[in-house]
């Protein structure tokens, strides 16, 4: 991913362009200090009215923005396929599961961030409270427009917390779209916020005491800074730094039904996937016949408008990336890869890039070190399962990956041996409200959704009542 989402102090505004077309949608004008400070105060206001809201209403108003969202589904569908190309199929899906881990959060959330009882010895007692700590700034990507900011504001605000949004500059009719739509379901007006800002207002207002915390979904380098300036001001972060997940295929593995999955892992958003498959490691015996399999069910995924049913694959969201990817690519094949299919861009309007499969790829090689963000899949072979596991783990990611093998005690022993913050056992990395997503090394640190998820932002407050006889 892009460095902060690729905002430039170079430019004075955050641009949306269809990816598909080239065609420029919408300019938004970056905030100057004077708006940045206005929109602090408003927010800061709403945050006090909402962490007064008794919980019961906060859970109607989640029930009602998941309602806004069905409503207005098609409108949401088709601003994330015009702004970022994902076909109009999959941003459908997109814009249903905000509304589905809405209501998991409104039918659950209170009971996970109810007070908890400590038992102590005597009569004392205590418990935990989980209370909000203020306003959290988030700052996004583009790969998935709605559901990375309801996958970070759902649990976020449930606990009585602010949101101040930082959006990737390209999707930010999402974002206000969003904004209003959290606005109609009856949250305060400002609660959640959304800010336009280059890198150098991002870094103050991280700094600014309205603040309290910070999360990021991005780049390592993105990561860094913000990790520090959060640091240097005492404030706690959250970092989801994408990856390089391997999908491991072993000897005994399903290789129909590992492959099917293989093509769906790796090329759903064009590749652009921070939980997608991009290292797929093959043990010798199967190796030949896997790659033939995947080889030719890569060679059926159509490229084209993503407006268009028929086509699997949309355009790269950008240009930019796109030229990063070839680069990728190229550096990869030139390292001594072997190029199965694709491996070019594709001529014409739009940012498209062929679906690409290279093989022989070994550590070293930008496909198999670098997170690659794109639709191209890099496969290299294990000796057995040991050299497998080995390989997994020479990276410096350590996001998701996924393991196929018919022996599921086996693959649950693998499983604690990979170092990553979550394993897929026959099936590939997803995303669920019920279940903890976050990454290990340089993947990042913290979990968002599941009970994780909605304390992850809170002050846990012990609170110790000596009994007075």
């Amino acid at each position: 991913m892009t460095n902060l989402n690729a905002t430039s102090t170079l430019s004075a505004f955050a641009t949306s362009r269809n990816p598909a077309t080239g065609e420029l949608i919408a300019t938004y004008p970056f905030q100057t200090q004077s708006e940045v400070e206005q929109l602090l105060d408003v927010n800061a206001a709403a945050f006090r009215l909402w962490r007064a809201t008794p919980m019961r209403e906060r859970v109607t108003a989640y029930r009602r923005l998941s309602a806004t969202l069905r409503e207005r589904s098609e409108t949401f569908a088709a601003l994330i396929t015009a702004e970022m190309g994902k076909t109009l199929v999959s941003a459908r899906a997109e814009v249903e599961k905000c509304a589905a881990t809405l209501d998991w959060i409104a039918d659950n959330g209170p009971a996970i961030l109810a007070d908890e009882p400590v038992n102590v010895d005597g009569d004392d007692q205590v418990h935990v409270s989980f209370l909000p700590i203020g306003t959290i700034l988030a700052v996004m990507p583009w790969n998935f427009p709605l559901w990375q900011v309801i996958r970070a504001s759902g649990p976020i605000m449930l606990s009585g917390n602010g949101f101040m949004l930082k959006h990737a500059p390209n999707v930010m009719g999402s974002a206000y779209a969003l904004q209003d739509a959290y606005e109609a379901a009856g949250f305060p007006k400002g609660l959640f916020i959304n800010l336009i800002a280059d890198n150098e207002t991002v870094a103050r207002t991280i700094e600014d005491p309205r603040i309290a915390a910070v999360t990021l979904t991005g780049s390592m380098r993105a990561g860094s800074a913000v990790a520090a300036t959060a640091g240097k001001a005492l404030k706690k972060s959250l970092l989801e730094l994408g990856g390089s997940d391997a999908f491991i295929v072993l000897a005994d593995a399903n290789i129909d039904l590992a492959v099917k999955a293989a093509v769906e892992a790796r090329f759903q958003n064009a590749g652009q996937v921070c939980l997608a498959a991009k290292r797929f490691i093959v043990e010798q015996p199967i190796a030949e016949e896997f790659t033939r399999k995947f080889v030719a069910a890569v060679k059926q995924l159509k490229v084209g408008d993503p407006l268009d049913n028929a086509n699997n694959v949309g355009p790269m969201a950008r240009g930019d990336l796109r030229d990063e990817l070839d680069g990728q690519v190229q550096r990869t094949l030139a390292a001594g890869a072997t190029l199965l299919l694709g491996g070019k861009k594709i001529e014409g309007p739009g940012n498209f890039y062929e679906p690409t499969v290279l093989a022989n790829v070994q550590p070293g090689m930008a496909a198999f070190d670098e997170e690659t963000f794109g639709p191209v899949a890099a496969i290299t072979v294990a000796e057995n399962a040991e050299h497998a596991i080995v390989l997994t783990n020479t990276s410096d990611y350590g996001l998701g990956g996924s393991l196929w093998t018919q022996d599921l005690t086996r693959a649950q022993r693998i499983a604690r041996r990979l170092e990553t913050g979550g394993v897929f056992i026959n099936g590939f990395p997803a995303t669920n409200a019920r279940i903890p997503v976050g990454g290990v090394k340089k993947s990042g640190y913290g979990r968002e959704l599941s009970h994780f998820g909605l304390r992850e932002f809170t002050n846990a407050q012990a609170v110790w009542a000596k009994t007075i006889d």
